[in-house]
């Protein structure tokens, strides 16, 4: 779930104006032996809450309600699901049930304790790119979101979503954009000849994974891994997965700048640059 730096480090409580870009990462799917975020999962359940993050609010979870479109007594899949900050949403839907997994077993506690008394809900500590019995055919449609980027085996999990819904059955992704959303690989700069900020990105053909510091500024040294991959390659991750993709939509910041010198540029340039890439998809038979 939802990407503090280490050069430069982007610290989550920086001013709109300073920095109009996303919250802190989304804790790490699973795959590499580890459980998940464990090692920062009360950190971040502090910082996502229950309502989530400022983009959570404003930009992600209204862009994935929309594209996944819930309808009443439908059974959804929630991938990489955290502490669960998609399910009381998709409840407000009145689907049927909501079955939501994580590697980390401290954001599965504590979604377990927000949503406890909810039969409709089903939370299991499983890894993302592996078989597992959440990932039989039952689900009418996916969700995964903020955690494409913390997948170390994107074309694993990619089948393993297409294993866990039914024929035709949809499944939405929402993620860093990858083009311009790059952990010390991508800055913001600003042109005072013509007075407009720009976007510069120093690196982006070539997969990396990236160390992050989860809480820059606070002592500690937590770190998880940041997975850039070029746009081409996670879009190939799904289709070759057997979801075809029908939806490519890039989400935009809802923040702006203060008043002052470089508002205009800056604002112009939050419109320019996408933060996040949502895709919609669709099972193949």
């Amino acid at each position: 779930m939802s990407f503090p730096r280490k050069r430069p480090q982007f610290h989550a409580k920086k001013a709109a104006w300073q920095r109009p870009g996303p919250p802190p990462p989304k804790k790490r799917a699973a795959g590499s032996g580890e459980q998940g975020w464990d090692q920062v999962a009360g950190w971040y359940d502090k910082l996502v809450g229950d309502k989530g993050s400022d983009y959570h609010r404003n930009v992600i979870l209204p862009a994935a309600l929309r594209l996944l479109a819930p309808k009443p007594g439908e059974k959804i899949l929630d991938l990489c699901c955290g502490q669960g900050v998609l399910i009381p949403h998709l409840l407000e839907a009145k689907v049927g049930r909501v079955t939501g997994v994580d590697a980390s077993p401290r954001l599965i506690e504590s979604a377990k304790a927000r949503f406890q008394n909810d039969k409709r809900v089903e939370l299991l500590v499983a890894d993302a790119c592996a078989p597992g019995p959440w990932a039989d055919g039952s689900h009418d449609a996916a969700a995964c979101i903020m955690a494409v980027h913390d997948v170390p085996d994107l074309p694993a999990m990619a089948r393993q979503v297409a294993a866990a819904v039914k024929p035709g059955g949809r499944f939405v992704a929402i993620f860093m954009h990858p083009c311009f959303r790059i952990p010390q690989q991508a800055h913001w700069g600003w042109d005072e000849g013509r007075k407009l900020q720009y976007r510069r990105v120093d690196r982006y053909g070539v997969p990396q994974e990236i160390p992050i510091v989860t809480h820059p500024g606070q002592g500690g040294g937590d770190t998880t891994t940041f997975y850039h991959r070029p746009v081409g390659e996670v879009l190939t991750a799904f289709g070759q997965a057997g979801l075809a993709i029908t939806v490519c939509e890039e989400l935009f910041s809802h923040r702006r700048s203060q008043p002052g010198p470089r508002a205009k540029g800056e604002n112009r340039a939050v419109k320019e640059f996408p933060v996040f890439l949502a895709i919609s998809c669709v099972r193949l038979p």
